[in-house]
């Protein structure tokens, strides 16, 4: 028995926190593709290859927030005949290539430049520019990661839940994104200007290769935490438990609902989770009153968490009725 409401807004469309995540996606973007124009053109005058990773790092943060924003527009595109519940888990898709992006253009690159400067040496120019550029570049990475985490903080107080905890079971991938590629790039810089000093204090490119290595690395940590979590989301993630036992207790406390049999959710988006249950409802209770019952427990699971936007009640005896109407 569905019980969604005449009222529901129709699926997909884009809400204050889809317009919220858009926001924080084009800021990143715009500060990305700056900054990587930027360390380009350090890296090659100075002749350090951590510059350059640096660079690939920050082309490759670019290409992903072009994905992110993607994923965000055809992610809330309306429900329609062919589907039904929405485009929610496309964003994962998008998401997903995005991670890859992140992984291809910025660790892999990384990697290979450390481990060349490693083996080959480079010839290193003034490293003033490149100082100039992490400095701007640390400023503006500060920005982008200071408006991503005011939404995460924010988005984390609504459900109760801690920075940590949000991030890691939160369903709005591209914010998770822009938070851990934003901290990631701080990391970056940081790793960047030691192995620039170390190589102009010592003369020596091992440091400069090794900060390259170990901005890949990062890259590479930063790539696989995201494709792990879209990953699950595409294929239809549920909720964190507490949030499920939450949904149980409303459920048991409705009129007439003896038990809750079985739950099930499956999240579609951010915004976008469809709720199952089996209930066993009381055995002197009428079909009407089944009825009612069945759209208060959706109206009053829609109000303790308004990400749920479906909820589908299957009215099922429990076991004592089963085996009293069990043939002899």
């Amino acid at each position: 028995m569905s019980t969604a409401p005449q009222e529901e807004q129709q699926q997909g469309q884009e809400g204050p926190e889809e317009q919220e995540s858009l926001g924080t996606v084009v800021v990143a973007g715009l500060c990305n593709l700056g900054i990587a124009t930027a360390k380009a053109v350090a890296g090659v005058l100075s002749g350090s290859s951590a510059m350059l990773s640096e660079a690939a790092h920050s082309f490759a943060d670019t290409v992903t927030e072009l994905l992110l924003f993607a994923s965000i527009k055809r992610g809330s595109r309306p429900a329609d005949d062919t589907h039904p519940f929405g485009y929610g888990r496309e964003r994962y898709l998008w998401a997903l290539l995005a991670s890859f992006a992140t992984f291809v253009g910025g660790a892999v690159f990384s990697v290979h430049d450390g481990v060349h400067t490693l083996r080959y040496g480079e010839e290193l120019g003034s490293p003033t520019l490149s100082y100039v550029v992490l400095a701007v570049a640390f400023v503006l990475e500060g920005i982008s990661l200071r408006r991503a985490y005011r939404q995460v903080r924010g988005e984390g107080r609504k459900f109760g839940a801690g920075l940590a905890t949000y991030l890691r079971h939160t369903p709005d991938t591209a914010v998770k994104a822009v938070f851990l590629e934003d901290s990631a790039a701080l990391a970056g810089l940081l790793l960047a200007f030691g192995g620039l000093l170390g190589a102009q204090l010592t003369g020596s490119p091992v440091w400069d290769g090794t900060a390259s290595l170990l901005i890949g690395l990062l890259l590479a940590w930063v790539a696989y935490v995201l494709a792990r979590d879209n990953s699950s989301l595409l294929i239809g993630r549920a909720l964190p438990q507490p949030l499920e036992d939450r949904i149980e207790e409303t459920l048991r406390r409705q009129p007439h609902v003896e038990a809750v049999l079985e739950l099930v959710t499956i999240v579609h988006g951010p915004d976008e989770v469809l709720v199952a249950a089996k209930v066993d409802f009381s055995d002197l209770a009428t079909a009407t009153q089944v009825e009612l019952a069945c759209d208060a427990a959706e109206r009053a699971v829609r109000a303790g968490l308004p990400a749920v936007t479906r909820v589908f009640l299957d009215p099922t005896p429990g076991p004592a009725a089963r085996r009293e109407r069990a043939p002899e």
